[in-house]
């Protein structure tokens, strides 16, 4: 099963770029919505492997959408796009919980190197939690 995506921005041409882009050069599977609200609602239903968010969004911004989906599952990677990028939104972004902070405009071959490198870090704490639960079990 494809890992599943979850892209959200304000900006509908963006969510058709960045979604044109993962569809054509990778398996994953996106799903997306111009609602930071409808975000939320979306990741508490389950089932994403990753979430791409702006940072500029009307409702609520990225940051706000950053912590409710760590609220939700903290093992959720949060990439953070954004058109108005700096250093200080760069390192609060990081220090709240996002995997990483791409400025727009990004090359394709960024973004799906983002996505592929958060999604590894995933699978690779998974496989070390469940080893470590294999060995608790074992010494047990």
């Amino acid at each position: 099963m494809p890992e599943k995506l979850l892209i959200v921005d304000d900006e509908p041409d963006m969510l058709k770029l960045i979604s044109m882009i993962i569809r054509e050069k990778t398996h994953y599977e996106a799903v997306t919505t111009n609602n930071p609200l409808e975000a939320v609602e979306l990741a508490k239903q389950g089932g994403f492997d990753l979430v791409i968010a702006d940072l500029k969004m009307p409702g609520l911004d990225g940051m706000e959408l950053l912590e409710a989906v760590k609220h939700i599952d903290d093992s959720i990677p949060v990439i953070i796009i954004t058109a108005f990028g700096n250093v200080e939104s760069a390192l609060e972004t990081m220090h709240k919980g996002a995997f990483d902070f791409i400025t727009k405009p990004f090359k394709k071959e960024q973004i799906l190197f983002t996505i592929d490198k958060a999604l590894k870090l995933v699978k690779l704490k998974k496989e070390n939690d469940a080893l470590k639960e294999r060995l608790n079990k074992a010494e047990s």
